[in-house]
């Protein structure tokens, strides 16, 4: 009777076991990248994706100078353009902001004007 009993705790066990590593397995962390590296949002950052590889839930730190600049999401044309973002479009302001990357090409320009221009923008694609 007691082998029995060590038997049936050994598969409980072994369950739990498996219950951990098939969740722990689920679990994909995003990674976190500071735009700019040290450097921080600033001009002539248009490079700073270059050799990186980024994955859809990847998050973006913009850190900056929030009364010099800003970040916009715009699309493929507002990048190539340093167009004025679209109406209703997501402006952050903070200094500190955290973008979580969609899958494909994510583009993001300084609104103030000249800094697109300057280098301000980075496109960055996330598979």
């Amino acid at each position: 009777m007691a082998a029995q009993g060590r038997g049936g705790a050994a598969v409980v066990v072994g369950v739990l076991l498996v219950c951990v590593l098939l969740s722990a397995a689920a679990v994909v962390e995003a990674a976190v990248f500071n735009v700019g590296d040290r450097g921080g949002w600033s001009f002539n950052t248009n490079s700073w994706p270059t050799g990186k590889r980024f994955k859809a839930g990847d998050v973006l730190v913009f850190k900056y100078d929030a009364t010099a600049h800003d970040v916009v999401a715009v699309s493929a044309a507002g990048y190539k353009a340093c167009a004025k973002p679209a109406k209703g479009a997501k402006v952050y302001k903070s200094g500190a902001d955290r973008v979580t990357l969609a899958r494909g090409t994510n583009y993001f320009i300084c609104s103030i004007p000249g800094h697109c221009q300057s280098g301000m923008k980075i496109a960055v694609t996330a598979a």
